[in-house]
């Protein structure tokens, strides 16, 4: 069972002075439990149903607790008809004796101290759903009524609490006269040595809570089944005694010997095409954590851990994927860093797999993580003491080490299958690779469709400019529209592409300044209009990102100042009318060298030539060739444009991907960048005037290329 210590006062804001004074009297010191019932969603999220089924949750998952260390076996789960929530269990029950640093009983430091208990790291438990030490306190804090019953040492132990103080309710009910009072009361001394557990029972502060806010019984079930799911052996039974509609009492047992592997039989639907296969290992890792020493102090102590991973998955005939996981019996929705280690190794086995058996030919890229996980029902379940969660609610695993020791678990005992000799599991781990392979195939036979199909239609829709020398392949990802400034480049550039993802277009001198023009002024041009009619996603507000054809566009200019001028007007025109180009960074501007430097007697496998792109990397390099002893032509070439070089040339420095230098252009503050252009672009001479003016003095000369 959790336990809960004391947590530093929290101070909080009373109110505002008039008088704008601020001083000490306006903060409000909150002891012990006030804080919950103060900020409730801090603690268990909201106050409406989710919170009122969390803290039950917090009540079975201590008693669950107890089934994990192996001292309980059942569970029960009972909701009164007076609205009343009671959980019983057969574990060790809470300690009774007398806590040495507070001078309560053990009872009273679980329901009414935060942040301290048995999953400390005091030994009580290996692993726990519990953490942080806040549960049980929680619910009694947010209850009008709690009473606790133990049973050890042939004796029933009980005390009652409301609103978290402890006391003595003289009837039955949460509005039944109420006499504070400390200590535990000895309810019957006869009890069989042999009998332990706990039973709490408590009626929701609707003080607190909702009006409307209702304990889900479907949801309690299927908590209650999931939890039978992974701790084999353990029964739990949910009994409903409200009057709810006219609803009959029910009650439901849930007990599962099959653990996890049965787990994914119930939650696959569709006709398995393996058996459920069971991924079993562990690893440790360290961590850096403040140890309470004799003295009282916490002292940051580097401690060793271990965390078990236990793996229950199958592959169906079916489509969808259905991936659970879990710590310490909780479960975690939005994954963590164990689903992160699952997922990788999952994806890096299949393709490590299908290529050794030669299943993926040589061309076809890897399968995708969607494409392994198309059919798939898992389950990933992790132990370990101490988890590190994202909140009291424990949605996601944030332990880091989690990712590194379950990707080495999965990843070998997977391999160990798919790549078995046995006669079933070869058979078995052919049919998933080959499930594996024919998903990723229909992914990409399925979006090329769609690519001709969009292709098909801008083609259709309207004539192409005849200049555009476009590219052969129909995926949008791997295709680059280059915007070439001049004829004689593009002759060049032609020779120099890939035809089979690289598109030409070239454009004539400098096109239309539309930062000063109007719409139908920028249509009008046959340059811009060529542009957004080959892009083929609209322009402005009717830009569609999805529908433009190419991956990215790469404005390749000279290298000199009028290259630069109609890269900024380029620019202008993406970042006014296909801004979201720009934003999802598929604008590009080539980066062609300025010279090239031919060497006289080159070594072997040392190149004949070498390109720099700036004046100063041309001294380095040419200082450092005189260092070295590399003799070269004193005739070094200067490229004023991109015309002068051949088609290799061009290639090697320019287009091909595998040498070529990019630069990509972001508009990281697109309010600072509509000034600059507004400035610079626009139709003000004044402004922009006076900021030549001002900006000359501080202009380095030598950058003019004259």
């Amino acid at each position: 069972m959790t336990a809960d210590t004391s947590v530093p006062s929290t101070a909080l804001l009373t109110g505002a002075d008039p008088g704008g004074n601020y001083t000490a009297r306006h903060l409000l010191v909150l002891e012990g439990l006030e804080a919950v019932r103060k900020r409730p969603g801090m603690y268990i999220g909201s106050t409406d149903s989710r919170g009122l089924m969390h803290c039950l949750w917090e009540i079975i998952d201590n008693s669950v607790d107890e089934a994990l260390g192996g001292h309980c076996d059942r569970i029960e789960v009972l909701l009164h008809a007076d609205g009343s929530v009671e959980v019983r269990d057969n574990g060790r029950g809470i300690p009774v004796d007398v806590e040495p640093k507070t001078g309560l009983s053990g009872v009273e430091v679980v329901m009414t101290k935060l942040h301290a208990g048995g999953k400390f790291g005091g030994g009580s438990y290996a692993a726990s759903g519990g953490l942080h030490g806040v549960g049980a306190s929680v619910v009694n804090a947010l209850s009008a009524r709690l009473d606790v019953e133990v049973d050890r040492g042939s004796k029933t132990h009980s005390t009652s609490f409301r609103r978290g103080t402890p006391g003595i309710f003289t009837e039955s009910g949460p509005d039944a006269p109420f006499e504070p009072a400390s200590g535990l009361r000895v309810s019957r001394k006869k009890a069989s040595r042999a009998r332990t557990g706990t039973r709490v029972r408590y009626w929701a502060d609707r003080q607190i809570f909702l009006k409307d806010a209702r304990l889900s019984l479907e949801n309690l079930h299927n908590r209650a089944r999931q939890t039978a799911f992974l701790v084999p052996g353990l029964t739990i039974s949910v009994s409903d005694q409200r009057e709810i509609d006219g609803a009959e009492h029910s009650t439901e047992v849930f007990h599962y010997d099959g653990g996890i592997s049965e787990f994914c039989e119930y939650l696959a639907a569709d006709r398995p095409i393996c058996d459920v296969l069971r991924l079993r290992g562990s690893g440790t890792f360290k961590e850096t954590v403040p140890v309470l020493d004799d003295r009282g102090h916490m002292i940051p102590t580097e401690v060793r851990r271990e965390l078990d991973v236990d793996v229950a998955l199958r592959w169906g005939t079916g489509y969808e994927s259905t991936v659970r996981s879990f710590v310490n019996i909780i479960a975690t929705p939005k994954g963590g860093t164990h689903v992160a280690g699952f997922e990788r190794a999952l994806r890096g086995t299949v393709n490590e797999v299908l290529r050794s058996a030669k299943l993926l030919r040589v061309a076809e890229d890897d399968v995708a993580k969607d494409d392994v996980l198309e059919g798939l029902t898992a389950v990933v379940t992790v132990r370990l003491a101490e988890p590190q969660f994202e909140g009291q609610t424990k949605e996601v695993l944030g332990t880091s080490a989690a990712t590194r020791i379950v990707a080495q678990v999965v990843a070998k005992e997977l391999k160990a299958f798919l790549t078995s000799t046995k006669r079933d599991d070869k058979q078995q781990s052919r049919a998933v690779l080959e499930k594996v392979v024919a998903a990723a195939r229909t992914r990409i036979a399925a979006r090329q469709h769609k690519e001709a199909q969009r292709r098909k239609t801008a083609l259709e829709s309207s004539a192409l400019p005849a200049k555009l020398a476009d590219c052969r392949s129909d995926e949008v990802e791997r295709s680059e529209l280059f915007i070439v400034e001049g004829d004689s480049a593009l002759g060049t550039a032609k020779l120099a592409r890939n035809s089979e993802f690289q598109a030409l277009l070239p454009i004539r001198g400098k096109i239309l300044n539309v930062q000063k023009s109007s719409v139908s002024d920028m249509l009008k041009n046959a340059e811009c209009g060529a542009i957004i009619q080959v892009i083929g996603a609209g322009s402005g507000r009717t830009f569609d990102i999805d529908q433009a054809r190419y991956g990215r566009v790469i404005f390749l200019a000279d290298a000199d100042v009028d290259g630069a001028h109609i890269r900024c007007l380029l620019l202008t025109l993406f970042q006014r009318y296909m801004r979201p180009m720009v934003e999802q960074g598929r604008v590009f501007s080539a980066v062609p060298p300025l010279h090239r430097i031919e060497l006289s007697n080159p070594k072997r496998g040392q190149e004949k030539y070498h390109y720099t792109y700036s004046d100063n990397e041309l001294r380095q390099t040419l200082l450092d060739f005189e260092r070295r002893g590399i003799r070269y032509k004193e005739s070094i070439q200067r490229y004023k444009g991109l015309g002068e070089m051949d088609a290799d040339q061009l290639a090697e420095t320019t287009m091909d991907p595998r040498k070529r230098t990019l630069r990509r252009i972001n508009i990281g503050d697109l309010e600072a960048a509509e000034e600059a252009f507004s400035l610079l672009m626009g139709n003000e001479v004044a402004p922009r005037r006076e900021f030549i003016a001002s900006s000359a003095a501080t202009l380095d000369r030598s950058r003019i290329d004259t």
